[in-house]
């Protein structure tokens, strides 16, 4: 079979939007998700850059993330034809580690832990695919990357690009097919 490696903040679980909710209650401030296009929070408010990366590194931070639409009908789908991994930079992170399996064991409980990676640079992943949102991590990777839409990476290009699950479904059925 071959195997399918997926990010998992902001391509299976909505990080953007608690971030945002976080940020606007504590700093009583009214960023919007459109204001994200291009950027990073803490690019727009680099006076309180700091400030926004420790909401991140709050040990609990990812365990009530809400679930992409359609990544579990889909992943569930894929993983009956490719070998599915969960490939997430928590050690950008590294209080995540708990609530991130957790939230991986949660809502995708047909994908074995033993198929959880925790790292950093992603290079280290034997993949023929990668679906990310960072496109940094498609510079050393052996496979093909998938950029998954997210607002900060609304400019990027020379990537094939998924903008939802279901456009990931399409992708690879049409793999299936070649």
């Amino acid at each position: 079979m071959k195997r399918i490696a997926i990010d998992m903040d902001e391509v299976m679980a909505d990080f953007h939007s608690k971030h945002i909710h976080l940020y606007n209650s504590k700093y009583n401030d009214s960023i919007r998700f459109e204001d994200l296009k291009g950027t990073r929070l803490w690019k727009i408010r680099s006076e309180r850059s700091q400030e926004i990366i420790d909401l991140v590194n709050d040990p609990s931070f990812f365990r009530d993330l809400k679930v992409m639409e359609g990544s579990q009908e889909v992943i569930q789908e894929l993983s009956r034809f490719y070998e599915i991994f969960i490939t997430t930079a928590a050690m950008e992170h590294p209080s995540s580690f708990q609530a991130k399996f957790e939230w991986l064991s949660e809502h995708f409980p047909f994908i074995s832990p033993m198929h959880f990676v925790f790292c950093g640079d992603k290079s280290i992943i034997k993949a023929d695919y990668l679906i990310d949102d960072s496109s940094r991590h498609f510079g050393r990777f052996g496979g093909q990357g998938l950029l998954f839409s997210a607002p900060h990476n609304m400019y990027e290009t020379g990537f094939i690009r998924v903008n939802n699950w279901l456009e990931v479904r399409d992708f690879f059925r049409n793999d299936e097919r070649n």
